[in-house]
């Protein structure tokens, strides 16, 4: 056998593999479809912990047929570029999808916890085509009837709609932190998206905080509660 055709031997079985890894991520969708449920969305977020900005959180419904979707993996597996890529398939592929974004003052009125499940509600709520099941990443929400559902812990990695559903929002909610870098360039968010790496902390006690800085996460809570004191 020649190098090239090795070469193109390995690079087959690395597609099988793949295929493979993929259709192993319909497991849920294709046990309930067995039961009956065809209009499966799944549903995941992107920016919980951060310390700034809104949260996204997004539904996805794909097609009944296990479509192959190369690389559809949970979000924070994949590289950005990979993440785009396969942002632009599942657009094209899925029969729907939508997109909420949490708001700051929302998060800070009734905790984040309180703010996922209504963003969760909210994305499946604005779904064009309303689904008959669905998945969420450990959440446990209560969809209107006769909507079913069922909380998988980390379903990004174990479900097909709900990995659908965390790079529609991580691709989202990355995009949007792009332009606040543009706004804030001090804080990093093009690199940080927000979390409280090492150099946001910093950029914080340097520069205070800014509009996009949630009040109910520190190191902001403290610094407001200091200022209150005063």
């Amino acid at each position: 056998m020649t190098i090239k055709e090795l070469k193109a031997q390995k690079a087959l079985e690395k597609r099988n593999l793949e295929m493979k890894r993929v259709q192993g991520l319909y497991q849920f969708e294709d046990e309930l479809r067995q039961e009956g449920f065809n209009l499966i969305a799944g549903v995941d977020e992107a920016g919980r912990g951060s310390l700034a900005g809104p949260m996204l959180v997004a539904a996805v419904i794909l097609p009944p047929n296990d479509i192959f979707i190369d690389h559809l993996n949970d979000s924070k597996k994949l590289t950005h570029n990979m993440r785009e890529k396969v942002y632009a398939e599942i657009v094209e592929k899925a029969i729907c999808y939508s997109y909420v974004a949490v708001s700051i003052e929302q998060i800070d009125k009734d905790n984040i916890y309180q703010a996922t499940l209504k963003g969760m509600y909210e994305a499946v709520k604005q779904l064009k085509i309303q689904p008959e099941y669905v998945l969420t990443d450990a959440m446990k929400v209560n969809f209107d009837e006769p909507i079913k559902t069922k909380s998988i812990i980390r379903g990004d990695s174990l479900s097909a709609s709900i990995a659908a559903a965390s790079i529609i929002a991580k691709v989202t909610r990355d995009r949007m932190t792009d332009e606040w870098d543009k706004i804030y360039p001090q804080y990093g968010f093009s690199h940080n998206r927000g979390y409280g790496t090492k150099i946001h902390i910093e950029a914080i006690k340097n520069f205070g905080f800014c509009p996009l800085h949630r009040h109910s996460f520190e190191p902001v809570k403290s610094m407001l509660s200091s200022k209150n004191n005063l």
